[in-house]
């Protein structure tokens, strides 16, 4: 009998450590996720920039926009001399700015059309203290459509986002009817939970499953402590919800590769709207790792993204 007494108060000590330790985990994982680090701008931007401009005849300037709380959020537009009359918006990923979407400015500016590049709240030159993957940034999107719009007034409005950004794009479909034409988010994350899973995993050299059983109350405690600490409720960040809520066409691409947020997270997003609807395509290179499509196969990358663009035109 003293034995188990015994036992039993070793066991509950150990599970109230783990308990302790992981909550621990879980509040500094979500600091470090929020405030991910802010990348400057290089010193050689505007001439990288004027460079790409002059290639594909193309005029560049700087363009900003207020959010919904204030923030002024920051980018770029670049317009060819002779464009197609439709417009791409540009997201980029965790911890990068808008020059990490340079490449993709570039390859849809040789076919036509004008892109906008802006640095997601928190990133870059943009205003915003921390990244909430969605829930903040769904609504910084929409400000940014809207603009274009205004701005050019485009047959159609595009959006092609990577991880981060991806993620952050499909969250904005959300509500807006049909405020884009189509949309192309490779990496993307079913959820904020998900990612939290599968980064917790990663850390471990593991997959996603460890992040849903053994590091579960890291989960917990960081969700938890995102609504106290900052008010923002992760529950809300799910592009999975929001396509299966939405009519825009999807263009999802995930590289069988990729470690950083598996595949699976694309093919939830695809059953969530239906497997057999036709306006949501899931394209898997089998050699791409985490956002490496364009780079594993650029030919094909580029007729996709730009044949999913052509084949979803103004009505």
């Amino acid at each position: 009998m003293k034995r188990s007494r015994i036992f039993l108060r070793v066991a509950l000590l150990v599970v109230l450590v783990w308990l302790v330790a992981t909550s621990v985990i879980g509040v500094v994982a979500t600091e470090m996720a929020m405030h991910p680090g802010r990348r400057a701008l290089a010193p050689n931007t505007e001439d990288l920039v004027q460079r790409i401009a002059a290639r594909n005849l193309a005029s560049v300037a700087d363009a900003s926009v207020a959010a919904a709380d204030g923030v002024t959020l920051q980018g770029w537009q670049m317009r060819p001399r002779q464009g197609n009359g439709d417009a791409v918006i540009l997201l980029h990923g965790q911890s990068d700015n808008r020059l990490g979407m340079l490449g993709y400015a570039e390859m849809l500016l040789r076919n036509g059309y004008a892109v906008l590049l802006p640095d997601a709240r928190g990133h870059g030159e943009s205003g915003g203290a921390v990244a909430t993957y969605g829930v903040e940034e769904a609504e910084d999107v929409r400000r940014w459509l809207d603009w274009v719009k205004k701005t050019d007034a485009p047959r159609c409005v595009y959006g092609l986002g990577e991880s981060m950004g991806a993620g952050e794009l499909l969250a904005s479909l959300s509500g807006v009817g049909q405020g884009f034409c189509a949309v192309v988010a490779e990496s993307p994350f079913a959820s904020f939970r998900e990612a939290s899973y599968d980064r917790l995993g990663e850390e471990l050299g593991e997959g996603a499953w460890v992040g849903r059983t053994l590091l579960r109350p890291a989960v917990e405690a960081g969700f938890l402590y995102a609504r106290w600490r900052y008010g923002v409720d992760f529950e809300k960040a799910s592009p999975e919800r929001a396509v299966a809520a939405s009519r825009v066409p999807v263009l999802l691409i995930h590289g069988l590769r990729d470690t950083n947020l598996p595949p699976y997270n694309s093919e939830r997003i695809v059953a969530g709207r239906g497997l057999r609807d036709p306006a949501v395509v899931l394209w898997e290179p089998v050699e791409a790792g985490h956002t490496e499509a364009a780079s594993a196969e650029p030919g094909e990358f580029e007729r996709r993204v730009v044949g999913w663009f052509e084949g979803h035109g103004p009505v």
